[in-house]
C-alpha cells in the first residue's frame, strides 16, 4: 500500500472491539452490512449499550481488563479515533456448527455469536487489516449508523500496520480456514498477567513476549529500558572516584558504596556472593561459592595501590585456609595497573580488572540474559591484567549472539520467499551462503544452534522432529533484535 489514503469515514464499533484490534488481539468484526473488499474507513469506539447481551457475557473472558479498563469511560461528548483499517475480506456465516472454534478466535463468547444468529439468521464476518494513526482524530459524538462521516478527513502518507504482512496473512488463514487457536493457555496466561503489566517491568516484557508468539503483535519489538536496572550505569562512576559525580564522600564511604555495586554485579552475573564474608576492617570484601570458588577484592578511588595484591594474599589466606589457593583470585578497581602491580598479580595469581570492564560484563547480561557463561568466563580470568581478555570473551559473545539472529532472520526470509511453512537444515545451508554471513559454519554446527534457538527456554525458532537431525524441519516464531 504506498499510494497515499484517504480516510473520509468511520466504522462504528463497541470500544472493547475496537481495543482489541488495536491490541492485535483480534482481526474480525461482526460488521451490521456486507463491507466491501478494500473499503477503507476510521475506527470509531462507542459504548455497549447496543450489545443484545451484558458484556460480561457477550465477550469472551480473555478479552482481559487493561482492554475493558481502557475503554470503560468513553466520553460522552468527545471520541478519541486512534486507529483506521481496511476490509481484507467479508463472510456471511448462518451455521452454528463451528462457533466454538469460532468464539476461541475471535472476542465473542459463544453465547453472544448463539444470540446475533438468532436474531439475524446469519453473520456478517469481517476481516480487518488494521493500522495506526500518527495521531489521534477528535471527533463529537455523532448519529449511531454503522458508518459515519468524518467531519475532517485524514490523509494517511505512509500507513502503519499493527501486525506485519506475514503475520496478518497467517491470522487470516488461520481464521478463514476455522483452525483452533495453537496455544489457549498462552492466551489465559496472557489475560491473567495483563493486570500486572502497568507495574511490573518484567510482567510487561513477558506480556509483549507472549503477544509476539502469538502472533497479537509484530515480531519485532522495541524493547525500553528496564529502570530496575539503572544501576548498572552506576558501576564505574562508584569505582572510578575520577569520573564519580558525588566527591564529598570519604574513602571509607566510596569503598562501601563500589563494594556494594560488586556484590550487586557478580550476583547479577549469576555468582553465588556468600553473606557471610562481608568487607571492612580485615575481611574480604567478596567470596563466592559457586559456580566455582571467587575471590574478590574491591578498591575504588582513582588507581588501584600497589598493596592490594598482599592485601588480598594475607586476608583470603586468614579467612579461606588452604582453599584460597583453589579460588579464583581478582582484584577490580580503577584506572591503569602500575608495573609493580601487574608483575605482583602475575605472580600471585591474581586478576586484575577495570571497573568499566564489570560494567561491560553486566550490561552484556542485561541485554541478553543467557550470554554470560561463567564456566567459559573462567579461562579468560588469568593472572595479571586481563580488560582485554575479557574484551575478548564479550567481543565472541556478541558474535555468537549475531550469528543466531542472522539465522534466525535467514529462516524467516527463506520461509517468507519460498512460500513454505517450514524448511529443513540443508536447504538453510545452502540459502546461508548467499544471505551474507557473519562467519562460515557447517551443516551440523548450523543445526545444533537451530535446536538451540528452537528450545522451548528461547523461543526464537519453532521445530518439527524427523526421524533423524537431517530431517528436522524449522519454522519462525520471533526476532532475535541485536541494535
Amino acid at each position: 500500500m504506498s499510494e497515499s489514503v484517504l480516510i473520509d469515514q468511520a466504522i462504528c464499533l463497541p470500544a472493547q472491539e475496537v481495543e482489541a484490534l488495536i491490541q492485535g488481539r483480534t482481526i474480525a468484526i461482526i460488521a451490521r452490512m456486507f463491507i466491501d473488499l478494500g473499503r477503507q474507513f476510521a475506527l470509531y469506539p462507542t459504548n455497549a449499550s447496543t450489545l443484545l447481551l451484558p458484556l460480561e457475557r457477550y465477550y469472551n473472558a480473555n478479552l482481559n481488563q487493561i482492554a475493558i479498563n481502557n475503554v470503560a469511560n468513553v466520553n460522552s461528548e468527545k471520541v478519541l479515533i486512534k486507529a483506521w483499517a481496511k476490509c481484507e475480506l467479508c463472510q456471511i456465516l448462518d451455521d452454528t456448527e463451528h462457533l466454538d472454534i469460532l468464539s476461541k478466535s475471535t472476542v465473542w463468547s459463544i453465547e453472544a455469536l448463539k444470540e446475533i444468529l438468532s436474531q439475524h439468521n446469519y453473520i456478517f464476518l469481517s476481516y480487518l487489516r488494521v493500522y495506526e494513526l500518527d495521531e489521534p482524530i477528535e471527533v463529537s459524538i455523532t448519529a449511531k449508523n454503522q458508518f459515519i462521516p468524518l467531519s475532517r478527513p485524514t490523509i494517511i502518507i505512509e500507513p502503519k500496520p499493527i501486525l506485519n504482512d506475514r503475520t496478518f496473512a497467517h491470522r487470516k488463514h488461520q481464521l478463514e480456514k476455522l483452525e483452533p487457536p495453537l496455544h489457549p493457555e498462552l492466551e489465559e496466561l496472557q489475560s491473567a498477567i495483563a493486570s500486572l503489566t502497568i507495574s511490573q517491568p518484567a510482567a510487561k516484557q513477558l506480556d509483549d513476549d507472549i503477544k509476539v508468539f502469538l502472533g497479537w503483535s509484530n515480531d519485532k519489538l522495541i524493547k525500553q529500558p528496564d529502570p530496575n536496572l539503572a544501576w548498572i550505569n552506576d558501576i564505574a562512576k562508584l569505582g572510578d572516584r575520577s569520573i564519580e559525580l558525588e566527591n564529598k564522600k570519604t574513602n571509607h564511604e566510596a569503598g562501601t558504596d563500589f563494594e556494594i555495586i560488586a556484590r550487586r554485579s557478580l550476583d547479577f552475573l549469576g555468582f553465588k556472593v556468600e553473606e557471610n564474608y562481608k568487607g571492612g576492617a580485615g575481611g574480604l570484601d567478596l567470596y563466592c561459592s559457586q559456580p566455582y570458588p571467587l575471590v574478590c577484592e574491591c578498591k575504588a578511588g582513582k588507581s588501584i595501590p600497589d598493596r592490594a595484591v598482599e592485601e588480598l594474599d594475607r586476608i583470603g589466606r586468614r579467612h579461606l585456609k588452604e582453599n584460597y589457593l583453589q579460588a579464583v583470585r581478582l582484584i577490580i578497581g580503577p584506572g591503569k595497573p602500575t608495573k609493580n602491580l601487574k608483575e605482583s598479580a602475575e605472580i600471585s595469581k591474581i586478576s586484575i580488572i577495570n571497573v568499566m570492564t564489570l560494567q561491560k560484563l553486566v550490561e552484556l547480561k542485561a541485554k541478553y540474559p543467557g550470554a554470560i557463561n561463567l564456566v567459559e568466563l573462567k579461562q579468560y580470568l588469568e593472572p595479571g591484567q586481563i580488560d582485554y581478555k575479557i574484551g575478548e570473551y564479550i567481543d565472541k559473545a556478541d558474535r555468537d549472539i549475531k550469528l543466531r539472529s542472522h539465522l534466525i532472520q535467514l529462516v524467516k526470509n527463506y520461509l517468507e520467499n519460498s512460500g513454505i511453512k517450514s524448511a529443513g537444515v540443508e536447504a538453510l545451508h545452502g540459502a546461508y551462503f548467499g544471505s551474507h554471513p557473519p562467519q562460515p559454519i557447517k551443516t551440523a554446527e548450523m543445526h545444533e544452534i537451530l535446536i538451540e534457538l528452537s528450545s522451548p527456554l528461547t523461543g526464537y525458532l519453532g521445530r518439527i522432529k524427523g526421524s533423524d537431525w537431517n530431517s528436522d524441519r524449522f519454522y519462525f516464531l520471533r526476532d532475535l533484535p541485536t541494535n
